[in-house]
């Protein structure tokens, strides 16, 4: 009779990873060990897998080794000889084993069967580091313990033990704690879960839609958009400028089962490379993106040549390119149809010069649907608010919503639970946005649909407090009352001097 082996849970999992992190807690910086961690992680699942499928089929096949490997050719990763988890799991104790890994992952990534999947993404993270992991005993013990935390009997990531949706959640589990602790740094691949659960709603993509992030970080705004259509017919394009976050991208995309998403690496608004032609960006149906706020150096001085003529509205100031991410966003959706959803710091609501006359035109294009202000210290790269900014090319003439002049907006900033060290925005926060979004009606204190002409005659300038007024007048004071509570008052404090005066008489102080 065959024994069904138990599942494992998605808590135990999470909690084997995050424990393996006490290799390095306190001597690398979370921003740099968590490749490490995150590395380990997808070779584990992919040797597990290896692993599984090579007994199914020797069970198959009993001793016909040739025919075995000839199947195991096909499997979706290949594993070269001795490049598995577990034979350097075996040499745990060698006195290279940094570069062991180092060279069992090159073979990896080499192997013609992988390439085209897995080419540079292990090229990044050197596991001989002594710069990040110490000279080469503190090396080699470091990399001996974490491999002996993988090896965890619980961390078994077989098909048949873990279900594959646990091994992405757990993946986005360890990206979401090793931004808690990375700081100001984690907003280069991270967007905490429920702003990206809100982006997504909003983006209200559909079967069929080519989704688009620009600056993808580590893929968890794509994955969640994808999430919102159940029938999984959808195709996921990214780019992401820094060459470690885009492997976590890719190994993200793995993990989730989205082998056919196209993540780039490349700088997105000075030589994106989501192109048909030298001169022609794709189009997609939804574009959503978490970019870096107010980018310093972002390269303006050559974005009046932009081959693709992007900035044509304007260009950006140099020190911020806020505005840069958005024009490009705009750009890349579909003429007529694209949906564009962008978070952006308050100051794109209403800072002057360059980015006034952008906003300007946007809004006279009729591109703007709503504009969407969120509590503070949300993030943990940044205690300031921010904004989630709709823009929706189905407004333009020709478009389905061609007619429609009217901006939302939506004060959402007092809306959230504090946390203990950041503030969190709870589904009934979320679903109160959206649905107010798609009512597309005022709601007292909290949201206005305005004209065009109130826009103009606020110069344009986007800031939610001059559309949603969120004052509330303070309750009328009864003076009679306050008086009646300060005479009681001193009639208490009145008997209380008398009984300490009796106290000290007794105590003959007095």
């Amino acid at each position: 009779m065959e024994i069904t082996q138990k599942k494992v849970k998605q808590e135990e999992i999470n909690s084997i990873c995050w424990n393996a992190c006490d290799t390095f807690r306190g001597i690398v910086d979370p921003s740099e060990y968590k490749n490490y961690i995150l590395v380990m992680l997808f070779l584990k699942y992919i040797s597990d897998i290896w692993q599984d499928h090579y007994q199914r089929y020797q069970e198959e096949y009993g001793d016909n080794k040739e025919r075995i490997l000839r199947r195991m050719e096909r499997e979706r990763f290949v594993l070269p000889e001795g490049a598995s988890f577990y034979d350097l799991y075996n040499q745990r104790n060698a006195d290279n084993i940094g570069e062991l890994i180092n060279i069992a992952l090159e073979a990896i990534e080499e192997h013609p069967n992988n390439k085209s999947k897995l080419n540079g993404v292990f090229r990044n993270i050197d596991f001989n580091s002594e710069a990040n992991l110490g000279k080469t005993k503190d090396r080699n013990r470091r990399l001996k313990n974490l491999l002996e935390d993988f090896n965890n009997s619980k961390l078994d990531l077989r098909p048949s033990r873990v279900d594959e949706d646990i091994i992405g959640n757990a993946y986005i589990y360890l990206i979401e704690r090793f931004a808690t602790g990375a700081g100001k740094k984690a907003g280069e691949f991270f967007t905490p879960a429920q702003i990206s659960k809100l982006v997504a709603k909003l983006a209200k993509a559909e079967s069929g839609d080519r989704i688009c992030d620009p600056a993808c970080g580590s893929g968890s705004l794509l994955i969640k958009v994808a999430d919102e259509i159940p029938d999984h017919n959808y195709a996921l394009f990214g780019q992401e400028v820094n060459g470690s976050t885009w492997a976590l991208a890719r190994m993200n995309m793995f993990l989730h089962g989205q082998d056919g998403a196209r993540i780039d690496w490349c700088d997105t608004l000075n030589s994106p490379t989501l192109t048909d032609n030298p001169t022609n960006l794709l189009k997609f149906d939804v574009v959503v993106a978490n970019p870096p706020f107010s980018l310093d150096k972002w390269g303006a001085e050559e974005a009046k040549n932009d081959v693709f003529n992007r900035f044509w509205r304007g260009i950006p100031p140099k020190t911020k390119g806020d505005y840069g991410f958005i024009t490009h966003m705009i750009e890349v959706a579909l003429p007529k149809e694209g949906r564009v959803v962008v978070i952006a710091p308050h100051g794109v609501l209403f800072r002057g010069s360059s980015e006034g006359r952008i906003r300007k035109k946007l809004i006279e294009e009729n591109l703007l649907d709503a504009v969407i202000g969120l509590p503070p210290n949300l993030f943990p790269s940044t205690s300031i608010p921010v904004a989630v900014l709709v823009f929706d090319r189905s407004r333009e003439e020709g478009g389905v919503r061609e007619g429609c002049q009217e901006v939302m907006f939506i004060d959402a900033s007092s809306e959230f639970q504090s946390g203990k060290n950041q503030n969190l925005l709870l589904d009934s926060h979320v679903e109160k946005i959206v649905e107010t979004y798609l009512n597309w009606q005022d709601v007292d204190k909290y949201a206005h649909v305005a004209t065009f002409e109130e826009i103009e005659e606020n110069d344009f300038n986007l800031n939610i407090p001059r559309y949603v007024d969120t004052f509330e007048e303070e309750e009328e004071i009864d003076l009679k009352k306050v008086q009646r509570e300060i005479e009681s008052l001193e009639d208490q404090l009145g008997e209380v001097r008398g009984k300490m005066r009796d106290y000290l008489k007794e105590l003959g102080v007095l």
